[in-house]
């Protein structure tokens, strides 16, 4: 942590003089004393090389990392006690400097970068091009899950980008193997197209077929095709580039040579890609055209291309009008993709892949996983409040995980299990909670607990996943919790204390700590622990005392509400734009969360401001 507030004086400086020598003529006796002993070169602690800090220049490269060092040093939380400090006049300078640096930013958007769809939004599309999807045939064993999708299977799994979310493939290279994938998947996708099974697909292309395929219904599929690929309407001379290809032939020759140019229109770069094809003038900043526009909210709504409602908006231009891009989120929420959202933003924001690993019984895993995805689905699309993810009366149960709900779960409809099978997934039905206080909310429910062993898990998952916290490196030489010493009975929580006992460790695990052993009254398996003799009370770093988890959540509600519902935009805002925040979308995010947090906003009010945000309806076009 000290490297963290040795970054802040030196931008204060750097930013105050605007001069690189003078900057660092001031700075470097600060920087020596507070840091270098502990970062310097290839084993500087956490990988941070002052040298290389010293020689930067640019002030909004590491503007998270300053504002949490702001809050640390607001707090008295760094640098360690054990260490110098800064005195109230440095520490006074430093919050005096980022706040002026905050007020100062004027909101913009980003340089346009195209980007490659993710695995999981090339295969929505595809199935939106073709009118299906492409599976395997899967044999299933009784309790195994198996996946059906052929894009899935051989597409190579997305690295979550720096925004931290799989939609943001800037740096993900395009590969020959990648390539190769693609060609099959185009060609498995339109010889399955001219398959009798898929027969009413290809009429939704080409119109009835009754007499067979002629150069008329060729033209229309492959006008119909073209736009779905594009995303936009194709440019006149171009589409008569295509007919030209199949123009005048007939049979069995029209039919290969359509399914040739339906091929290449399937692994075109302008396909395969966002952004390729977005219009206006090179290196001015600029609302995004209309069809960029539809692609956004598509893709951000429902990780899919925009239908033809979307499309018939942006061409008439109506979609830029606020009435009507509301009303498109509205309709857009209601449709069954909308489900993207929950799978994905939700998914990977929380983690929830984790759930997979806490069962080898399927159904009892697909049981765990299935409730907070179908919770976070609930509150994205029924437009309730943003807080109700911290703690909400409703819960969603099958017959696998009403074990957990006591009372409450009496209300579910009766279960019959199928002849012949043993265990099967179910769905969930919802429930209201009214016996059972101890559940209601992400935080408290069994998969989320048991994806995360201990309180110290749980306490990083919910000071970052929840109040957007990010956390350092642990020092190397952290080492395991001691057990007790010979003679002594010693709780976890008192051996923690021995673990933790060190200054430099005591600084994130003060923040850490307290979130974690709140949970301490479930078990490993999210079971509630009834009657637990578990010490489950703490007090936050800023004051906040608590008795157990649900003081805790009542906290995050009330008097931590606003750091929870920015990190809750900050990470929708990200996931929208589909890469991570910079200085500059900062007023945007404090606009946002300033407004939800005093109308106690829900996450369709989130969604429309997202949607009519300066970095999502404006871009600036490269010059290159």
């Amino acid at each position: 942590m000290r490297v963290l507030s040795c970054l802040l004086l030196l931008a204060v400086v750097f930013v105050g003089t605007g001069r690189a020598d003078d900057a660092f003529r001031e700075v470097a006796p600060l920087v020596r004393k507070y840091c270098v002993a502990c970062h310097e070169g290839k084993d500087a602690n956490g990988g941070v090389d002052l040298a290389a800090v010293l020689e930067l220049d640019r002030v909004d490269s590491a503007w998270e990392t300053w504002e949490s060092v702001v809050d640390r040093l607001e707090s008295r939380a760094m640098p360690p006690a054990d260490e110098p400090q800064p005195t109230d006049a440095e520490r006074k300078r430093i919050v005096g400097w980022y706040r002026d640096l905050v007020e100062s930013v004027e909101p913009r958007p980003a340089v346009h970068r195209p980007r490659r769809l993710a695995v999981h939004e090339y295969r929505n599309t595809l199935a939106s091009v073709l009118g299906f999807d492409l599976e395997v045939a899967v044999i299933e064993a009784e309790q195994t899950l198996a996946e059906r999708s052929l894009v899935v299977k051989l597409m190579p799994t997305d690295p979550p980008g720096r925004s931290g979310f799989k939609n943001d493939t800037h740096a993900n290279p395009l590969t020959t193997v990648v390539w190769d994938q693609y060609n099959h998947l185009a060609h498995a996708g339109v010889e399955e197209l001219f398959s009798p099974r898929r027969r009413d697909a290809l009429e939704a292309l080409a119109g009835s077929l009754d007499d067979g395929l002629d150069s008329a219904a060729a033209a229309r599929i492959l006008r119909t095709f073209a736009r779905r690929t594009r995303r936009r309407p194709v440019p006149h001379e171009e589409f008569d580039r295509l007919v030209a290809r199949i123009d005048g032939k007939q049979g069995e020759a029209l039919e290969a040579a359509l399914r040739l140019e339906l091929k290449a229109l399937l692994v075109s770069s302008k396909f395969v890609y966002r952004g390729l094809l977005v219009e206006g003038e090179p290196g001015a900043r600029q609302p995004v055209d209309r069809y960029e526009l539809a692609e956004r909210l598509s893709y951000f709504l429902w990780s899919d291309m925009p239908d033809e409602r979307l499309l018939d908006r942006a061409a008439s231009g109506e979609l830029g009008k606020p009435e009507v891009l509301r009303a498109e989120i509205d309709r857009m929420l209601t449709d069954p993709r909308a489900r993207n959202l929950a799978e994905h933003l939700g998914v990977e924001w929380f983690s929830l892949d984790e759930i997979e690993h806490v069962s080898n019984n399927p159904p009892q895993m697909l049981a765990y996983k299935s409730q907070p995805v179908d919770f976070l689905h609930h509150l994205f699309t029924e437009n309730r409040p943003l807080l109700e993810l911290v703690d909400a009366n409703v819960a969603f149960v099958n017959p696998h995980t009403r074990g957990h709900y006591g009372a409450d779960a009496k209300r579910m409809k009766p279960y019959r299990k199928q002849k012949g099978i043993e265990v099967e997934a179910v769905p969930n039905q919802r429930i209201v909670l009214e016996a059972t206080t101890e559940r209601g909310g992400l935080l408290t429910m069994p998969g989320v607990l048991a994806m995360n062993k201990g309180p110290i898990q749980r306490g990083v998952w919910i000071l970052e996943r929840v109040l957007g916290d990010e956390l350092p490196e642990p020092p190397p030489d952290v080492g395991q919790v001691p057990g007790s010493s010979p003679g002594k009975k010693l709780t976890f929580r008192e051996r923690f204390e021995l673990h933790r006992s060190k200054p430099s460790c005591a600084v994130c695990h003060d923040r850490i700590d307290p979130l974690g052993f709140a949970m301490e009254s479930y078990g490993g398996r999210g079971e509630f622990l009834r009657g637990s003799q578990n010490d489950t009370t703490g007090r936050l770093p800023t004051g906040e005392r608590f008795d157990d988890a649900r003081g805790l959540k009542r906290i995050l509600v009330t008097t931590r509400r606003e750091d929870v519902i920015r990190n809750v935009v900050r990470r929708t805002l990200s996931y929208a734009l589909c890469r991570r925040l910079e200085l500059h979308d900062r007023p945007t995010v404090e606009a946002i969360v300033k407004d939800l947090n005093e109308s106690n906003g829900t996450w369709r009010d989130l969604f429309v401001a997202v949607a009519e945000s300066v970095p999502f309806q404006e871009t600036i076009l490269s010059e290159e």
